[in-house]
């Protein structure tokens, strides 16, 4: 595996805002109310969104329903009608210090494991996306894919997104 400094990485990799986990600790973006539980086994490795780490086992994690587009509309004026969705993500059921300060690579980056890396623009609307199988230089093949949705001049924001089951891993904004 190949590794990075931050000042190599193109875009930035947002975390869920602290205000919104906030929100998210008490009630998810389905309306349902936060339920806690101790990590296991079968959790680890599964990504945080919260600090965009793995899980390790016994820490206090969250399964909560999380709508991206939905949160940025609302910041934005955007209107992405039928393209908002929710899906599930982990998050620390309590506050936690963040991403490193200086990350060395994209988290969950994998190499071989399929990503979608979807483009939305300003009003909020699907714009097209690829499909990303993680290369063994994973920094080179984000920063293209990045590169190429924002040659896109109507991109504003790109989700990058698990393949098997959809769930957001985390978002990049126009620089």
């Amino acid at each position: 595996m190949t590794t990075h400094t931050a000042s190599r990485l193109a875009h930035t990799a947002r975390p869920i805002e602290p205000a919104a986990l906030a929100e998210l600790r008490r009630t998810d973006d389905a309306g349902r109310p936060c339920v806690p539980y101790t990590a296991a086994d079968p959790d680890a490795g599964s990504p945080l969104r919260c600090c965009l780490r793995a899980i390790r086992p016994g820490e206090r994690i969250a399964l909560v329903s999380y709508a991206p587009l939905r949160r940025w509309a609302a910041d934005t004026g955007a209107r992405p009608g039928a393209y908002d969705e929710q899906g599930p993500v982990f998050i620390h059921a309590r506050p936690c210090a963040g991403p490193a300060a200086d990350p060395d690579g994209y988290p969950f980056a994998r190499t071989g494991a399929l990503r979608t890396v979807r483009r939305y623009d300003s009003r909020g609307r699907i714009a097209g996306g690829r499909l990303l199988e993680i290369p063994e230089d994973a920094v080179a093949g984000f920063d293209a894919a990045f590169a190429e949705a924002f040659a896109d001049p109507d991109v504003a924001l790109v989700h990058v997104r698990a393949v098997e089951y959809g769930c957001l891993h985390f978002e990049v904004r126009r620089p």
